[in-house]
């Protein structure tokens, strides 16, 4: 019986996936194990393996389908002796459209949609009455054929290479395609092919908000997750904010002789700060909780979230038992994390649980401000730019450099004096960077 491949969830906050990538083709033998596809999360890209054998028989969905809901059948896999006249009654109902249309193109995605349709008078008719209303920025949904730009004929395009030309602004029209029957592939959009004698269709004006021209940008699926969990957060947790100071100045020169004595490691300041911060949630316990409804969870160990930019927004990758690693192995494990996270390579278990934020925009030149937490954290240290100041010292005047630090804490699972107390912790271990040393 032929074996039916479904989107696996990738992540516990995984809904949808888009396939980014088929590393197979229909007819080819695979092995458990072997890498059958690229599936984009809301998190990273990540490859999936099959979990049985056998001959693939049809892939369901086409490579660059987006949205595609978890546990959706997004390829047929045949067992041995097997051939494709198993497939005929295998999953119908779960094929699903190539590519996901833009919101113009939903307005008259398919003809079931069109049937639907009012007539332009607005009066409900029977079936056979519909007018059918086509927009000029419609396109068919289903298959593998656009309109052509100008004339009745249709361009064969694949769904990555409608994304693709898309993004890049190009017209398929104008597109010379390499692919069977002359079917445009991802290859000829990139390397932008042009169709002998073919017309660029004239640029469509940008729309206006007032007399201000814009653009729409999709959005990814990591910007949708980010938006949606911000919104829980600032609208569930009721946050506090506290801000505290640290004279870094002796910990700028424990990490300048640090780094001019160890070969291969350059420790940053915010390594110092993840130890600190390590540190204090094990000095100040109460601290290190989150809010569970009817209890509190409390942590025996310390595992820091650090917010890393990437192109879509953020992540936080997580640093496991920070307060018991040496600073030198917290500075090479957040390289190769911060790494891995800008190229899309973070696995689930290197982002998921974290019992504590940690956001640095110091090196933007931010001299301090407040960070929302992620929940279901209690807390979130924001850190600011260095500022160097003169201080009056033994008589005389010196400039030391001073770092802001603001704490948002979940009032529900951190008191004030709770809050007040971990933040003047961090401050302690910070100006005093010999005994993070250790």
């Amino acid at each position: 019986m032929p074996i039916e491949i479904k989107m696996p969830a990738l992540s516990p906050t995984m809904e949808t996936g888009n396939l980014a990538k088929w590393l197979v083709k229909e007819g080819q033998s695979i092995e458990p194990g072997d890498v059958i596809a690229e599936i984009e999360t809301d998190k990273a890209t990540m490859e999936v393996e099959s979990a049985d054998e056998g001959v693939v028989g049809k892939l369901m969905v086409a490579e660059g389908t987006e949205n595609v809901p978890v546990g959706e059948t997004i390829a047929i896999l045949l067992e041995e002796g097997e051939d494709k006249s198993a497939l005929k009654d295998v999953g119908k109902k779960e094929k699903i459209p190539s590519p996901q249309p833009s919101p113009a193109q939903e307005e008259v995605a398919s003809e079931e949609a069109l049937k639907e349709t009012l007539s332009l008078d607005g009066r409900g008719k029977g079936e056979g009455d519909i007018k059918k209303t086509p927009s000029p920025q419609s396109s068919p949904t289903r298959g593998e054929e656009v309109p052509a730009a100008l004339g009745g004929n249709r361009i064969k395009a694949s769904p990555l290479a409608k994304r693709l030309a898309k993004e890049k602004g190009l017209n398929l029209a104008a597109i010379q395609g390499s692919g069977p029957g002359g079917r445009i592939v991802k290859a000829d959009v990139e390397t932008d092919r042009e169709k002998p004698g073919a017309v660029t269709a004239p640029e469509a004006a940008p729309p206006v908000i007032g007399d201000a021209p814009y653009e729409e940008v999709k959005l990814s699926n990591v910007r949708k997750i980010i938006a949606r969990r911000l919104l829980e957060s600032k609208q569930t947790i009721p946050h506090y904010y506290l801000n505290i100071e640290a004279n870094i100045g002796e910990l700028l020169k424990v990490r300048r002789d640090i780094n001019e004595k160890l070969e291969g490691v350059k420790v940053s300041v915010n390594d110092f700060i993840i130890k600190a911060l390590a540190l204090a949630l094990i000095k100040v316990p109460n601290a290190n909780v989150q809010w569970g409804g009817e209890f509190l969870r409390k942590f025996k160990r310390a595992d820091v979230s650090v917010a890393v930019a990437i192109p879509d927004g953020l992540i936080t990758p997580i640093i496991r038992g920070a307060d018991a690693k040496r600073l030198r192995d917290i500075s090479v494990e957040m390289k190769v994390l911060a790494a891995k996270a800008r190229d899309g390579k973070l696995m689930p278990e290197d982002y998921q649980g974290g019992t504590f934020s940690l956001s640095n925009l110091g090196m933007f030149g931010i001299k301090d401000f407040a960070a929302v937490i992620n929940p279901p954290q209690a807390g979130i240290l924001a850190i600011g730019a260095g500022e160097k100041r003169p201080v009056l010292k033994d008589g005389h005047l010196e400039n030391q450099t001073f770092m802001a630090m603001t704490g948002s804490f979940d009032h529900r699972a951190i008191d004030g004096a709770t809050g007040a107390e971990f933040l003047r912790t961090i401050k302690e271990l910070l100006e005093v960077p010999a005994v993070l040393l250790y």
